[in-house]
C-alpha cells in the first residue's frame, strides 16, 4: 500500500470511529470539501503535511497519534 492510500484509509477510519462526516472536517477544520473527498477516495498522488495537520487538529490528534496506526507499518515505495 502506498502512503497516500494509507492516509486516506486512516482518515476514513477515524471519521467512522468517531461517527463524524467529511462535512465535519470541512465545517470545523476549514478544509475544502473537495480536498477531504480527494484524500479519502485517493484521488491525489500526494497529501500535504498542512492538510494532514489540519485534519489532526480538527480531530484533536497529534501527528504522532495519526501515524502510529499499524496501517503505516508496511508501505510500498
Amino acid at each position: 500500500m502506498k502512503l497516500v492510500e494509507a492516509i486516506g484509509k486512516r482518515v476514513e477510519s477515524l471519521l467512522k470511529e468517531r461517527n463524524l462526516t467529511q462535512y465535519y472536517l470541512f465545517k470545523h477544520g476549514g478544509i475544502p470539501r473537495t480536498t477531504i473527498n480527494d484524500v479519502i477516495n485517493i484521488r491525489k498522488k500526494r497529501v500535504s503535511t498542512d492538510t494532514i495537520y489540519q485534519i489532526c487538529s480538527t480531530l484533536n490528534l497529534t501527528l504522532e497519534e495519526f501515524f502510529a496506526d499499524p496501517i503505516f507499518k508496511n508501505l510500498d515505495d
